[in-house]
């Protein structure tokens, strides 16, 4: 699950490359969690599901919409039209370090150990290797595009702790992540609506199309419903282990479809995520 989620959110950033040209980083989100809405809630029906009825449930829901989607979505996309996509995957790498202070804060059987912060670090350094150093020359580049990501990866940092407790009610992972896009919908959409003025955008071509519905469907469905699985049977900090994956998908993406070369470094930069993740 964590391979195959790593390749649907790595797929995120080049849905989301595409889309910048053409949408507002507003418009960007709420069509991605809003599609994604539509669909589980069809497939909802379909399957006959029970959907929760208590308010209890439905306020986390609000809250992990918030954290999960609206916030991360948001500031990343704005971040990319900021900085390069290199530098934002090294910056969201940071969210199983940020899990790891919060979840050993917050969670009695999630404590921070030596083990853990050793394998973060090695994580993280692998994917600057991995993605190339040069990329980090963008240091010096629009500081808030990249606090934007970096508060993005503490975001998801904190909805990751905050989603064990739809374990421990027993909410399915479908029900929760259909809960949360839709309540980031709700919370996105009047917000869109008065800041983007969609009616006044251009039609957008074909190219677009396909990638806001890459985006809400593979990158936002499938996967959630794979990381809330992840959560609930590996804990929250093994969960958010995918970003370190999700460089790796990129790169062997490029190398099968693309024709791009694999160097040493690339080579380098993988060994250490994964000693990274077989540490933690």
């Amino acid at each position: 699950m964590l391979l195959v989620l790593s390749v649907l959110w790595g797929g995120s950033f080049f849905f989301v490359e595409v889309l910048i040209h053409y949408l507002p980083p507003l418009t960007i989100v709420t069509l991605r969690v809003g599609l994604a809405a539509i669909t589980l809630w069809g497939l909802a029906f379909a399957l006959k599901l029970q959907i929760p009825k208590k308010k209890q449930y439905w306020g986390a829901l609000a809250i992990v919409g918030l954290f999960s989607n609206a916030l991360p979505f948001c500031l990343i996309v704005w971040g990319q039209t900021q900085i390069s996509s290199g530098l934002a995957s090294i910056f969201k790498a940071t969210t199983p370090f940020f899990t790891v202070i919060i979840a050993g804060i917050f969670l009695a059987d999630e404590r921070i150990t030596r083990q853990k912060l050793i394998g973060v670090i090695f994580g993280i350094f692998g994917v600057i290797i991995l993605i190339g150093p040069e990329a980090l020359s963008g240091l010096k580049g629009p500081v808030f595009g990249q606090l934007a990501v970096i508060g993005a990866s503490i975001s998801y940092a904190l909805s990751s702790v905050y989603s064990r407790r739809f374990k421990d009610w027993g909410l399915p992972p479908f029900i929760v992540v259909t809960g949360q896009v839709s309540m980031a919908t709700l919370i996105l959409l009047p917000i869109m609506l008065i800041v983007d003025k969609p009616w006044e955008q251009p039609f957008i071509p074909l190219v677009a199309v396909g990638a806001i519905m890459g985006l809400a469907i593979f990158s936002t469905v499938i996967a959630f419903i794979l990381f809330f699985r992840l959560i609930a049977s590996a804990g929250a900090t093994n969960a958010t282990l995918v970003t370190f994956l999700i460089p790796i998908s990129a790169v062997l993406l490029g190398v099968t479809f693309l024709g791009e070369t694999f160097s040493e470094l690339q080579f380098i930069g993988m060994t250490l995520i994964g000693l990274g993740i077989l540490v933690m």
